[in-house]
């Protein structure tokens, strides 16, 4: 496991490495996102991919999600599917239908076609990491350090857009090249590797505390598939990862079947969808994994009694045992109550562990 800096102060960072902490640190997938009138503001006037690929609107929405919530981390304003074009695969954002690769990647040819080298076209994103890095370098008025989290895809998660072309809801043509015998599946893993990896680097280096991988379609695999055609890739990138010395969350979605394979990923956070009790979530990778989650993003939009009493059930079954980080089981959805976010974050910052 990763060990940065004794002397890095932030109480995130420390959560991630099961260090004791005062209290529960909090931040929210898709924090910087449709529901906040702010970041709609910014969209009025540029696309998804102006804002990641400009490295000082990027930082701004990072920064102005991370204050206007009082989270105790900011992670940057990117998106997964950004090492597909300086690998030579072009994809583009539609109305309704998410990312659309145009040319998806289905033969052992397509996948030989594919660049590993020109990581450095990534380089905005680590522009707008040394933005926000150095924006929230001074100590907050309670002594503590926000922390910054850099993000990439895992291979799975990647290779199933460009195989499928763009969100799937059952992964035939992903499968079917995993299942295939060819080279084409392994090669696919090496280069998105070889890739990820330097962008990772990239991130690090421009001052990202931890950095967490989105293996956001992982649930869509039987235990079998996931032990032979993902593990060992994912475990490579965690490790390669932590030689950076960064902690290393790995969160997925629909994972409860995967979570005692995940044991063998040695990250030192696992993220938890909120389909399975934190407790037995946490159980099931075994307590020496720090662990993040898992409120259901809809619970945003239930009164306040109830979303307060699932915000505590979730804080009662951490039992204040070092290692747990509060957030939600997936993104903060469009429309969502924005005063009723804040409210989470308020509830979890007021409670002691």
């Amino acid at each position: 496991m990763s060990n940065p800096s004794e002397s890095n102060s932030s109480r995130f960072v420390r959560a991630c490495l099961h260090r004791p902490v005062d209290r529960t640190p909090v931040w929210l997938l898709r924090q910087a996102g449709r529901y906040m009138p702010e970041y709609m503001a910014v969209r009025k006037h540029h696309s998804l991919l102006q804002i990641c690929r400009t490295p000082q609107i990027a930082a701004e929405v990072t920064i102005t999600a991370a204050e206007r919530l009082g989270v105790d981390a900011a992670i940057i304003f990117a998106d997964l599917l950004l090492p597909f074009t300086p690998m030579g695969l072009d994809f583009e954002f539609v109305n309704g239908e998410g990312p659309v690769v145009h040319k998806p990647v289905r033969s052992l040819e397509h996948v030989q076609a594919l660049r590993t080298d020109r990581a450095e076209e990534l380089s905005y994103v680590a522009q707008a990491i040394d933005i926000v890095a150095k924006h929230f370098a001074p100590s907050r008025p309670d002594g503590d350090q926000l922390g910054i989290i850099g993000f990439i895809g895992a291979p799975f998660t990647l290779a199933s857009y460009m195989i499928e072309g763009g969100s799937s809801r059952n992964y035939i043509e992903t499968k079917k090249l995993m299942y295939s015998g060819t080279a084409a599946w392994p090669l696919l893993m090496e280069k998105l590797l070889t890739v990820l990896t330097a962008y990772a680097q990239q991130q690090v280096e421009a001052g990202a505390d931890v950095i967490q991988i989105f293996d956001s379609w992982a649930g869509a695999l039987s235990v079998a598939d996931y032990r032979q055609f993902c593990l060992a890739p994912t475990r490579e990138l965690i490790q390669r990862v932590q030689a950076m010395g960064v902690p290393v969350i790995y969160f997925g979605v629909d994972t409860a079947s995967l979570l005692p394979t995940f044991r063998e990923l040695g990250a030192d956070v696992v993220g938890l969808d909120w389909r399975v009790p934190l407790d037995e979530g946490w159980r099931a990778l075994g307590h020496a994994t720090a662990v993040q989650g898992n409120l259901d993003p809809i619970t945003l939009f239930a009164p306040e009694s109830i979303l307060e009493a699932r915000v505590r059930e979730i804080l009662a079954q951490a039992a204040g045992r070092p290692g747990h980080i509060f957030n939600l089981g997936h993104g903060i959805v469009p429309g969502t109550p924005v005063e009723n976010v804040l409210r989470v974050v308020e509830i979890v910052r007021s409670s002691k562990v």
